[in-house]
């Protein structure tokens, strides 16, 4: 993988930790104020497209979806895809050997 691309993905991932994070925020502030909430769905998506970290933070910081199994499924299962990629890309897209 090259350097640019690698670039790019680290790029992206930090954008999605800050929105995935405010998101996170944001619902559990409305939960607490009865105010309009993010769907589920849409905290998973965020979740999934790389913003794992940014869900961790506000999951255990704000103590947000800690009591819902399924945000545990889905944040161990985006977690583990997330590193399996990152450890591909620092690997150079090539973890076995050359093609």
């Amino acid at each position: 993988m090259s350097a640019g691309v690698t670039l790019l993905l680290f790029g992206w991932l930090l954008a999605i930790n800050v929105v995935t994070a405010i998101a996170y925020a944001y619902d559990k502030l409305a939960a607490q104020r009865g105010g309009r909430r993010i769907r589920e769905r849409t905290l998973w998506t965020l979740c999934f497209a790389g913003g794992v970290g940014g869900a961790w933070l506000v999951f255990f910081g704000m103590r947000h979806k800690t009591q819902h199994r399924s945000f545990w499924v889905v944040q161990v299962a985006a977690t583990v895809a997330w590193v399996a990629i990152l450890v591909w890309a620092l690997a150079g897209g090539a973890i076995w050997g050359p093609a």
